[in-house]
């Protein structure tokens, strides 16, 4: 890469996460005012058993910001002006969001980076090499898993992934498969058998989440792929004498996966919402759980905080997209494509 094209993919870079950065304040925002505006943490205290006296609860609501009764601009500027700062405020408990926060995003990205990662690198795989045997045994049984794993949602999967690890358990007389938790609780025999044990809980996990993942990313690179290889730029190699296997490779494959490096900050959204159900369906205490529980008990801190969390997971996403993208495209370094 020359000195003009490095310094066209950095401004290319820099004015993509400019755009990023304001629409991930926005969908911020609006996250905010949505959980503030329909969840009612008022409800929550007023339902209890000991109900405390009006004063009380107006007292611990304005604290924590959550008092329905304060104009919500004015609890908006409050939240951004802590978020500015780096503080996310307050649980309903009175606990800091930040630390419960981070805490959770540590679970949740230890269950769903691992099967991301692997269900894109096999689905792109498949799909190419789908293509490449296009009308053969090959491709169709590559579409037919691939259709067939798109029919099913993630959780169910995750359940039948569950019913045969303990078919195999029980054939195998031995437990070899867990898959409740991160680790089996009370369990303490040295830091290599931990390991072991928490490979072994990610792995279901990991299996339902890049299952999915690959099934998508399979249908996506095989089409992707089919016009690549029709494309005209790919026959002139072959006739100036390039093997098929590179011409393929060379200029094929890296052509189809320019527009699928966009595809993958699409499905950053659809990995955070599967991370959701797999969670649930292996007992991870993550930020879906936490999720779900801040909903139902109308916890507003810390649902912001988590759709704030997301938005800069899918900006990440985004600009991860474009560097793939300028890496891979002439046409972005030389500044051709805006």
């Amino acid at each position: 890469m020359s000195g003009a094209e490095g310094e066209t993919v950095a401004v290319f870079v820099v004015r993509r996460l400019a755009s990023h950065a304001v629409l991930a304040v926005l969908a911020a925002s609006l996250g905010y005012l949505l959980a503030a505006a329909a969840l009612d943490p008022r409800a929550a205290l007023e339902g209890g058993a000991l109900r405390p006296p009006e004063a009380v609860i107006d007292a611990r609501l304005d604290a924590l910001n959550l008092d329905d009764r304060t104009p919500l601009a004015e609890r908006y500027l409050t939240w951004a002006g802590g978020v500015l700062r780096g503080d996310f405020g307050r649980t309903w408990e009175g606990e800091p969001v930040n630390a419960e926060l981070w805490r959770r995003l540590g679970v949740s990205l230890r269950l769903v980076l691992p099967g991301a990662v692997l269900g894109a690198a096999i689905g792109v795989a498949l799909g190419a090499y789908a293509a490449v045997r296009h009308g053969r045994a090959a491709d169709r049984l590559i579409s037919s898993g691939s259709y067939l794993l798109l029919a099913v949602p993630v959780f169910v999967l995750a359940v039948l992934l569950q019913i045969l690890a303990e078919e195999a358990n029980d054939a195998m007389g031995l437990r070899v498969f867990a898959w409740v938790g991160e680790s089996t609780p009370g369990a303490s025999h040295g830091a290599l058998w931990s390991l072991a044990d928490r490979a072994r809980h990610l792995l279901l996990p990991t299996a339902a989440i890049a299952l999915c993942q690959s099934a998508l990313y399979a249908r996506y690179q095989r089409g992707l792929m089919l016009d690549a290889l029709h494309a005209d730029h790919v026959r002139t190699a072959r006739a100036k004498g390039l093997r098929r296997r590179s011409a393929l490779l060379r200029h094929g494959l890296r052509t189809a996966l320019v527009p699928m490096t966009t595809y993958f900050a699409y499905t950053a959204g659809l990995v955070l919402l599967g991370g959701v159900f797999t969670e649930t369906a292996f007992g991870w205490h993550g930020l879906g759980e936490w999720l779900v529980d801040s909903i139902s008990r109308g916890d507003v801190n810390a649902v912001a905080a988590i759709d704030c969390l997301a938005a800069c997971a899918v900006l990440l996403a985004a600009l991860a997209s474009d560097v793939l993208t300028a890496a891979l495209d002439p046409r972005v370094r030389a500044g051709v494509l805006p």
